[in-house]
């Protein structure tokens, strides 16, 4: 009965998260397209949605405010999936894209796109997918050694990381003032170029990635109590974690490839997801902040200076910063490992 009554109230705990977070995403979505530099009324809103012309707003709301909306929406919720993804099968919260590396690989086979080949718009889209695949298949196999440990794995992307850095300085010393102009606008995670095109591809992918992601969701619960453990519940260990391994980069790698590396919002929504849920994880609640942090912090960077548009990565870094600096503090007390 005990356990009955616990475990209703865990899941009454998760609905009620999820409708908050749902509820915080749909007002922010709203204030997104409706509120900012130029504003628009619901019922003008109602009726460009419909077809009607009405001069500039039109144009403003469909080719600017809605698929920018989309595209921040989309792209909170596939970093905030792949870091809870990453954070749980290691069972480490310092272990998201942005901090191993993979988010790194993209960054850095991006610039070389854009300063080697004077690449733009989808080619530089591909080249940091392909490069965050990559270098997300190098970390796994040179970490697999005896099982891909969660500390090794870390430390092997912290490596990747500074490797990747060391390139994309090397190659910004060597480009002129405007490519290098344009790559620090892509370092920094922007939503500043959204369109319906890229809208689509990222659609379509998460379309692709998502119910593969649901899937997995089952072996992630059991890798989450341990390898042994999972092991001894009849999982197969290591094929399990290759599978969200993919699952977790190919959602980083999309989001990447639609607006740049984002900072921390795949290493904030996994752990406060958490603490929201009282110390469970959940794929979904996840995806709900991280498309909350994201919305948010567009609406501040493209607002909080008048005639300044702030890329998104810019306030999502001031946030994480501290974050990541509490959380080694308090990882560091408690003796936590992975």
């Amino acid at each position: 009965m005990i356990v009955r009554a616990a475990r209703r109230r865990s899941v009454r705990r998760h609905r009620t998260v999820a409708a908050v977070l749902a509820g915080a995403v749909a007002v922010l979505f709203a204030v997104s397209i409706l509120l900012g530099t130029y504003t628009v009324t619901i019922p003008d809103f109602f009726r460009i949605l419909g077809g009607e012309q009405i001069p500039g707003a039109t144009f403003i709301v469909l080719e600017s405010k809605l698929p920018r909306a989309v595209i921040g929406l989309l792209v909170g919720a596939a970093f905030g999936i792949s870091g809870s993804i990453f954070q749980t099968m290691l069972r480490n919260p310092l272990a998201s894209p942005d901090i191993i590396g993979i988010s790194y690989g993209a960054s850095a086979s991006a610039v070389v796109a854009i300063v080697v080949f004077g690449a733009a718009g989808t080619t530089v889209s591909l080249a940091a997918l392909c490069g965050a695949l990559i270098v997300a298949m190098a970390i796994y196999l040179l970490s697999r050694r005896g099982g891909a440990a969660g500390y090794r794995l870390i430390l092997v992307g912290v490596g990747f990381a500074a490797a990747m850095q060391a390139v994309v300085t090397f190659l910004m010393t060597r480009a002129d003032v405007r490519t290098a102009s344009q790559v620090l606008v892509w370092l920094n995670g922007s939503l500043n170029s959204s369109n319906w095109d890229r809208a689509a591809v990222l659609a379509a992918a998460l379309l692709v990635l998502l119910p593969l992601t649901a899937v997995l969701a089952r072996r992630l619960r059991g890798l989450e109590l341990g390898e042994d453990t999972a092991a001894g519940l009849g999982l197969r260990v290591e094929a399990s974690k290759l599978g969200l391994l993919v699952a977790g980069v190919a959602l980083a790698a999309v989001a990447t490839a639609a607006a740049g590396p984002v900072a921390f919002i795949a290493f904030l929504s996994g752990p406060i997801a958490r603490r929201l849920l009282g110390g469970r994880h959940s794929l979904a609640v996840s995806a709900l902040v991280g498309a909350v942090i994201v919305l948010a912090a567009d609406f501040v960077g493209a607002n909080l200076v008048p005639g300044v548009s702030l890329p998104v990565g810019v306030v999502t870094g001031t946030l994480g910063a501290p974050f990541l600096l509490w959380l080694l503090v308090t990882s560091n007390r408690v003796g936590r490992g992975g």
